[in-house]
């Protein structure tokens, strides 16, 4: 899901982001994996997954915003709540050091970094058998799921 209310209040929230501000109203992601695997969570419960855009390396903690968003959307939200997990961008940096400032996007998604990032072989390591599937690879971390889409067709095409 994208929450983000009119375009103009997405534009300013990614423009704030872009300048190197944190959004009062911030532009969130979310998925709720459960709906496709109940393994996820206990019987009946559910798990939402959410993010937003910050400044690279930012220290400001986005939750409450995060939330005032979802719940601006889905009312009753807050009352669902039963535990949270936050992952702000220098614990993701600490825990793998390619999401430098927290960036999980694998660097800007600049037109500089569209045509720089692995073109030649994109998910090939030159490894047999080990294959490259994260943000840095075509189409980019914005489009998620289908770099590793692509490397697992280059892999079955290989194993033929």
């Amino acid at each position: 899901m994208h929450l983000g209310g009119t375009f103009e209040e997405i534009a300013s929230a990614e423009d704030a982001v872009a300048h190197g501000r944190e959004a009062e109203r911030p532009f969130v992601l979310a998925a709720q994996p459960t709906l496709f695997d109940s393994a996820r969570a206990p019987r009946g419960k559910h798990v939402l997954w959410a993010y937003c855009h910050v400044p690279n390396g930012s220290a400001v903690d986005m939750t409450e915003r995060i939330e005032a968003q979802i719940e601006r959307f889905a009312p009753g939200f807050h009352d669902c709540i039963l535990a949270r997990h936050v992952s702000p961008p220098a614990l993701l940096e600490s825990m793998d050091a390619n999401l430098a400032g927290g960036d999980i996007g694998g660097g800007a998604l600049s037109l500089r970094q569209f045509f720089f990032r692995p073109a030649l072989r994109p998910y090939s390591t030159g490894t047999p058998g080990l294959y490259l599937c994260s943000a840095s690879t075509p189409p980019g971390g914005g489009v998620h799921g289908m770099c590793g889409y692509h490397a697992a067709r280059l892999a079955l095409r290989q194993m033929k």
